[in-house]
């Protein structure tokens, strides 16, 4: 179930514990994390005044404000003929709470890979016979 915007309900993630796929879409290009970068640094900012930073057209700009608006990761206002786009804090913070969840995650994936790589290579050196062992049980593969 998701909100009027596209974004899951209260703490932005799926239904039963998942990662919310529109906010690591929205923050999966990296010319939208460029604009949060400026929305950041600026403190807002409309697709004019952001196309002009970026080396994409302002259409491109307002469609990519779209993707990173029904993410809830901004929020537009209009003001006279344009809409000025602001950084939603709460939903940037949950965006960084589950990046740091999946890194987590794979860091322990990662971990249980190189330990059971580790095994797999003592393993395999305890089966090979030492040459410079000159017993006659080494020499036939027996210890």
């Amino acid at each position: 179930m998701t909100t009027g915007h596209g974004r899951t309900p209260q703490d932005g993630r799926r239904p039963g514990g998942g990662i919310d796929d529109t906010l690591w879409s929205a923050v999966g290009d990296p010319t939208r994390r460029r604009m949060l970068d400026l929305l950041l640094a600026q403190g807002g900012g409309t697709a004019t005044s952001l196309s002009a930073q970026l080396p994409v057209t302002r259409q491109a700009v307002a469609k990519h404000l779209m993707v990173l608006d029904r993410a809830g990761l901004v929020h537009g206002v209009t003001v006279g003929r344009e809409k000025q786009y602001r950084i939603d804090s709460v939903q940037l913070a949950r965006a960084v709470s589950q990046l740091a969840q999946v890194g987590t995650t794979w860091d322990r994936r990662l971990r249980r890979i190189k330990d059971l790589a580790e095994a797999i290579e003592e393993k395999a050196r305890e089966q090979v016979p030492d040459p410079t062992d000159t017993r006659e049980e080494a020499r036939n593969g027996r210890r």
